[in-house]
């Protein structure tokens, strides 16, 4: 991913522009990223992905129940050692 430093972001904020437009840039401040600048396209598309948190009370009965009998494929039992009890 392509960087600038702020000072640089100020001093050539047009190759800046012209650079967040095709990819995500970072913006670097005392030699720390601070910031991404990306096109609105890259954020419109970004937000539709966004998840709609649920609590447990917004679900139904049949809701707990499907996902009470839910059981994960075999294959994803390779994982299982990742799991901390």
């Amino acid at each position: 991913m392509m960087r600038f430093s702020s000072a640089d972001c100020q001093r050539q904020w047009g190759k800046v522009q012209d650079a967040a437009i095709s990819h995500p840039i970072i913006i670097s401040n005392n030699n720390r990223d601070r910031l991404v600048m990306m096109s609105v396209d890259e954020y419109e598309r970004l937000k539709r992905r966004d998840r709609q948190v649920m609590a447990v009370s917004d679900f139904t009965d049949a809701d707990l129940a499907a996902l009470e009998a839910a059981r994960a494929p075999q294959e994803a039992a390779i994982f299982d050692a990742e799991i901390k009890e």
